[in-house]
C-alpha cells in the first residue's frame, strides 16, 4: 500500500515554540524537515502490516484502540516490511512492585525502555514539535481553517471515527490533524511528574471545539488505548 507523505516544513528548518498551559512553561525546538503522512494510519494499513483479515469496517477509518507501545511496534514492523532500518529498539526490564497508592510526585515505573535511532530511515512517530509544525502548516493561530470544514469533532459527529481524508486539508496537504483521532507523539509529557506518560495531540471525534487546537497537548499512559486515539507516521528525509 502506498503511504502518501509530504515534506514539512517545506521551506527548511524552523523554530517552533511549544507551550504547556498546565504550568505556564514554554520552550523552543528546532524542527528539521521530515516526511509525514497526509492521513493517520488507517484500519486497512494496520490490517495489512499485521497480516490480519479485514475487520469488515470502512478501510479508510483511522486505526484506533492503539497504544503507544502498539504504535512503536507497528512502525518497526512496517519498516522491516519495506526494507528500511527500524527506528526503535525496545528492551524490557523488571521494576519493583509499587504500592497500591503512590504520591502524585512519584511517577510510576515503566517496564519498557525504547531507544530511538535518529539516523535510521524507517517509520517513526513524530515529535510533538514536528507534529505541531505539520498541523499549523505555516499558520500561527489555534487552527488552520474553519473547524467544521477541517475536523470531525463533537459538533460534526457523535458516533465514532469517520474515514480519513474527507475534510479539507491544511496548506501543506495534511488531513485530520485536528479532530478525528488524537495522535500519539514520541515525547514524554513530563517525566518528573507523570513518569512514562506520552504526549497526544490534535483532539478526537468526541471532543469539544476547545480541544481541537494546534497547541493543545494532553497525555496518557503508553499502554492505554481508546476509540478516539490513533497515530500518524513520520520518517527522516532520505539522505
Amino acid at each position: 500500500m502506498l503511504i502518501d507523505m509530504v515534506m514539512v516544513p517545506p521551506q527548511g528548518p524552523t523554530i517552533e515554540t511549544v507551550v504547556d498551559r498546565r504550568d505556564g512553561r514554554s520552550w523552543m525546538v528546532k524542527v528539521e524537515p521530515l516526511l509525514i503522512a497526509t492521513i493517520p494510519v488507517t484500519a486497512d494499513l494496520w490490517s495489512e502490516v499485521h497480516s490480519l483479515a479485514p475487520l469488515g469496517l470502512d478501510p479508510a477509518l483511522p486505526a484506533v484502540n492503539v497504544s503507544w507501545r502498539d504504535a512503536v511496534m507497528f512502525c518497526n514492523a512496517l519498516s522491516t516490511r519495506e526494507g528500511l532500518a527500524p527506528v526503535y529498539t525496545v528492551t524490557e526490564h523488571e521494576v519493583p512492585p509499587g504500592a497500591a497508592w503512590r504520591p502524585h510526585h512519584e511517577p510510576a515505573s515503566d517496564t519498557w525502555h525504547v531507544e530511538w535511532n535518529r539516523t535510521a530511515d524507517g517509520y517513526r512517530l513524530p515529535t510533538e514539535a514536528e507534529w505541531q509544525v505539520a498541523c499549523r502548516a505555516g499558520t500561527t493561530g489555534p487552527r488552520y481553517g474553519n473547524l467544521d470544514d477541517i475536523a470531525w469533532y463533537d459538533a460534526t459527529t457523535a458516533t465514532g471515527p469517520r474515514p480519513a481524508g474527507r475534510k479539507n486539508p491544511n496548506a501543506w496537504g495534511l488531513y485530520d490533524t485536528l479532530g478525528g483521532v488524537w495522535e500519539w507523539c514520541w515525547d514524554l509529557y513530563d517525566e518528573a511528574v507523570y513518569g512514562p506518560y506520552r504526549v497526544i495531540r490534535g483532539g478526537g471525534w468526541s471532543d469539544p471545539h476547545w480541544s481541537c487546537r494546534a497547541g493543545v497537548r494532553r497525555k496518557t499512559n503508553p499502554q492505554a488505548s481508546f476509540d478516539d486515539l490513533g497515530f500518524r507516521l513520520a520518517r527522516n528525509l532520505p539522505a
